[in-house]
C-alpha cells in the first residue's frame, strides 16, 4: 500500500508539471472607446482553463493604469479570472507627479457621470469578450479605482459584486445607492487619514437606506494605499503598504467572489 501511495503521489506530482508546462498566462494591451475617446486596458487570462468564466474589472489609482494594477490583474488570471485593468484617463494619459495626480483624478469625482461612463465602457468591453461568462462579472478597484467602482455600481451596473480596496466612499449622489445590483465589499484601512470617520458612518448609513447586500473591513494599522508595495511602509504619511493587510484583504475578496460565483 505505500507503494501505491508513493506512485500515487508521484504521478499527481508529474501531473502538476505537466500542467504548468502548458499554462500560460496571455497579457495583452487593448483599445476600447468611451464616446470618441480611445481608452488602452490591459487584459490577461490563463489559457490553461477551459471554455468560459468568470470576469473582473479591475480600476486603477490616481496614477492611472500602471505597475499595480497590471500586477493585480494578472494575479486573478492565475485563479481562473479573465481580468481587465481598465484605462480612466485615456491612452497615453498619465500624471507624472502627485499634483498631476489630484487635479486629473479631480476632474472625475467632480463629474461622476463621466467617471461612471469609463468604467462601465471597460465593463461593456469585458462582457463582451468571448472567454467572459457576462452573467458573471464583478469590478475591483483600488484607491481612486475603489471610487470608481463604487460609482460603477450606484449607476444600477449589472455587476454581482464590487470591491473596493482603501477607496474613497463619499458621493455626490448617495440616493443612487437604490440603484445597486451588486453585492459591496469595501476594504478599509482603519487608520486612513484621507477617509474620515464621518464618511465612513456615511457610507455605511447609505448602504443601510439603500438595503444594499453590503460587507465593510476595517483593517487596524492600515492607512491609505495598504495594497501598494511602490507605496513604502511609513504610516505617519497617510499612504503606506502592509503586507499583512494586503494579504488578508485579496483573501477576503477571494471568499467574496467563491460566494458571488458558486
Amino acid at each position: 500500500m505505500k507503494i501505491i501511495r508513493t506512485t500515487l503521489t508521484l504521478l499527481s506530482f508529474l501531473l502538476l508539471i505537466a500542467q504548468s508546462a502548458y499554462s500560460k498566462l496571455v497579457t495583452q494591451a487593448v483599445e476600447y472607446r468611451q464616446g470618441d475617446t480611445v481608452l488602452e486596458g490591459y487584459l490577461t487570462y490563463d489559457d490553461s482553463f477551459q471554455g468560459k468564466r468568470p470576469g473582473v474589472l479591475v480600476v486603477h489609482e490616481w496614477y492611472g493604469l500602471g505597475k499595480h494594477t497590471k500586477t493585480k490583474a494578472e494575479e486573478l488570471a492565475k485563479l481562473g479570472y479573465l481580468a481587465l485593468a481598465a484605462d480612466i484617463y485615456g491612452k497615453g494619459i498619465r500624471p507624472k507627479n502627485n499634483e498631476e495626480a489630484a487635479k486629473l483624478s479631480g476632474q472625475y469625482k467632480a463629474d461622476r457621470q463621466l467617471l461612471r461612463a469609463r468604467a462601465k465602457a471597460g465593463l461593456d468591453y469585458l462582457k463582451q469578450h468571448k472567454l467572459v461568462d457576462p452573467l458573471k462579472t464583478a469590478a475591483i478597484g483600488f484607491c481612486f479605482g475603489g471610487s470608481t467602482v463604487l460609482e460603477l455600481a450606484r449607476s444600477g451596473a449589472d455587476l454581482a459584486g464590487v470591491v473596493s480596496f482603501h477607496g474613497g466612499l463619499n458621493t455626490p449622489h448617495p440616493e443612487d445607492a437604490k440603484e445597486i445590483k451588486a453585492k459591496v465589499l469595501a476594504l478599509h484601512g482603519a487608520d486612513d487619514p484621507f477617509v474620515s470617520s464621518q464618511e465612513v458612518q456615511a457610507f455605511q448609513e447609505e448602504m443601510r437606506q439603500a438595503q444594499v447586500d453590503w460587507q465593510f473591513v476595517s483593517y487596524g494599522g492600515a492607512v491609505h494605499s495598504f495594497t501598494n508595495p511602490e507605496a513604502g511602509n511609513d504610516n505617519s504619511k497617510g499612504a503606506a503598504y502592509n503586507e499583512t493587510t494586503d494579504r488578508r484583504s485579496w483573501a477576503a475578496m477571494q471568499d467574496f467572489f467563491k460566494e458571488l460565483f458558486k
